[in-house]
């Protein structure tokens, strides 16, 4: 245990216990540099991966792209009914964020590498993006929801074979991230016995 008494330790560690999301709203420029989300997407690939099948992809979506994603998004709302105020809201959620990546997962039929293994590598992949991001400095936030389900939405952004995850919002956060709830470790442990 005398490593994590080494002050570098603790201070990673610190920053580690002080990530949590924070919403598009709050995220404004700059954000990563390249150099930045490049670091940010090899700490990505230092997620346990059974047998290095890497069934997770980042999609960098530029700034160039966000109108296509915009119509997409409203497309999306109009398929689901929304009134054309909400259709107009929904676009514009294609520009939150000076950064915006999609993550897509591409769960393989795999003899030693079950399904839910894969997820968790994927899953994994998110975390260590997200960690390094909030160590950099920036705040960050996944969605999700009806729109990352949407098949016209997943067809644009996926290869064959992927499944569309959701969106990462990143920039420089304008409010401090606050946390949910308390961290009670009670609510996630238990005893084998």
């Amino acid at each position: 245990m005398a490593a994590a008494m080494d002050p570098e330790v603790l201070d990673m560690l610190t920053g580690l216990l002080t990530r949590h999301s924070v919403g598009p709203k709050h995220l404004f420029a700059p954000g990563p540099d390249e150099a930045e989300l490049q670091a940010a997407l090899r700490a990505a690939m230092r997620t346990p991966d059974h047998h290095g099948l890497r069934p997770y992809c980042f999609v960098l979506i530029g700034d160039g792209r966000r109108a296509e994603l915009a119509r997409l998004f409203e497309d999306c709302a109009r398929r689901h009914g929304k009134p054309e105020d909400e259709v107009r809201q929904e676009g514009e959620r294609a520009y939150n964020g000076p950064v915006l990546v999609a993550l897509t997962a591409r769960i393989q039929d795999h003899p030693q590498v079950p399904p839910h293994e894969q997820w968790m590598c994927a899953g994994g992949a998110l975390t260590n993006f997200l960690n390094a991001l909030h160590l950099m400095g920036y705040g960050a936030k996944m969605l999700s929801g009806r729109k990352a389900a949407d098949p016209a939405i997943g067809a644009a952004l996926c290869a064959p074979g992927e499944t569309l995850v959701g969106w990462i919002v990143i920039g420089t956060p304008t409010t401090a991230a606050r946390a949910r709830g308390e961290d009670d470790i009670a609510q996630i442990t238990r005893e084998w016995r």
